[in-house]
């Protein structure tokens, strides 16, 4: 899940980027309304978190500008428990309105279900063989051993599983896993890989995760294949 979080309150934001990122989201962090509005407008997220207040641009404005090109899923933040900006709000376009202090337990569940509701298309269980991901509970098993996984290597794995039989370079999963822009001397895909491989494919005898020379990775059912 990419978020963006627009947010003034510098605690607040770290806050809530250091809970994100621990789940597997990738995070982008805006700290005044004009930087938030050009961040929601030029790049894609699976969901934005709006505050209200904002120096430069509010909340508002930066919604009324999104609504009129986009659709992507607002959870606006208000410090005011008033009816009247949670209906202005939702009037505008938002999508779900919490009231500081919030529970991050309860963000990271409504952000999870708005995301949810913008891909009702796509099934929340992917199937690689007998690989299994499930995308809700964030649980990994193939044939009937779950795999323990990272936040990380689970976002990755999502990544792979969502894109099966697709060839992802490294300069692609870097950008959807860690939200970066790939430096060339960095291995850290390569490294994230291997150790992704060693769960999912070594005790299995059978490699689902495939290494293309030159391309990059894919995850996909090859048939009876052993380790690479």
């Amino acid at each position: 899940m990419k978020v963006l979080i627009v947010e003034d309150e510098r605690k607040t934001a770290d806050y809530l980027y250091q809970g994100l990122t621990e789940q597997g989201c990738a995070v982008d962090l805006a700290f005044d309304g004009i930087d938030g509005q050009h961040m929601a407008l030029h790049f894609d997220f699976d969901v934005i978190v709006l505050d209200v207040m904002l120096p430069g641009l509010d909340g508002f404005s930066i919604l009324k500008s999104l609504r009129s090109v986009k659709n992507t899923p607002v959870i606006m933040l208000t410090a005011r428990d008033g009816v009247e900006d949670r209906v202005r709000g939702l009037q505008d376009g938002a999508d779900d309105y919490l009231v500081k202090p919030f529970s991050f337990l309860e963000l990271l569940a409504r952000l999870q279900a708005l995301t949810r509701r913008g891909r009702s298309h796509e099934s929340t269980l992917l199937r690689v063989g007998d690989l299994r991901v499930d995308l809700i509970s964030r649980k990994a098993v193939r044939g009937s051993q779950r795999i323990d996984l990272t936040a990380k290597e689970f976002a990755l794995l999502a990544v792979l599983a969502r894109r099966q039989g697709e060839i992802l370079s490294k300069t692609v999963i870097a950008e959807l896993v860690w939200d970066m822009n790939f430096d060339s001397n960095t291995n850290v895909v390569e490294v994230a890989i291997k150790r992704l491989r060693t769960k999912i494919d070594a005790p299995f005898g059978r490699n689902l995760l495939h290494t293309i020379r030159g391309m990059g990775y894919v995850l996909e059912n090859r048939g009876g294949e052993g380790p690479e």
